[in-house]
């Protein structure tokens, strides 16, 4: 069970991962030492899973924002989901979901070329519906 200490650790941490022991002991009044003990006991819970950066897709060269929602044409998906993994450089995150569609794939694509591509190849597999991202709203 977490207490409030714990619950306000993760929420610096999900702030700036790079923040120092001893920082943020004094941002939750506890002593650098103490506030390592229990990062340590959140990573060992399983409750912190990894530590990441954010990357800017746009500055990286990615300017379509994509998610597209994935019909199998079967009940085998063995297929599909080979084929995702030869396509990481456009795929965020893969979704398996209830409701329209069997899952919803987020992706990114540097033109419309490249995801023409990918849709081409992706057809092969599954059908799809389309949508792209016009904003992120924060």
């Amino acid at each position: 069970m977490l207490d409030n200490t714990d619950i306000f650790i993760l929420k610096e941490l999900s702030r700036n991962s790079r923040i120092t022991m001893k920082e943020l002991g004094e941002k939750v009044h506890l002593t650098g030492p103490a506030t390592s003990a229990r990062v340590a006991k959140l990573e060992d819970n399983g409750i912190i899973e990894a530590y990441t950066i954010k990357i800017n897709d746009v500055k990286m060269g990615f300017y379509i924002h994509a998610f597209i929602t994935i019909f199998t044409q079967n009940t085998n998906h063995k297929p599909y989901l080979s084929f995702l993994g030869t396509q990481k450089e456009y795929v965020i995150q893969n979704y398996k979901i209830s409701g329209d569609g069997c899952y919803l794939l987020e992706c990114k694509f540097q033109s419309n070329e490249s995801m023409n591509t990918f849709l081409d190849a992706l057809n092969q597999h599954a059908n799809y519906k389309l949508s792209i991202v016009i904003n992120k709203n924060s």
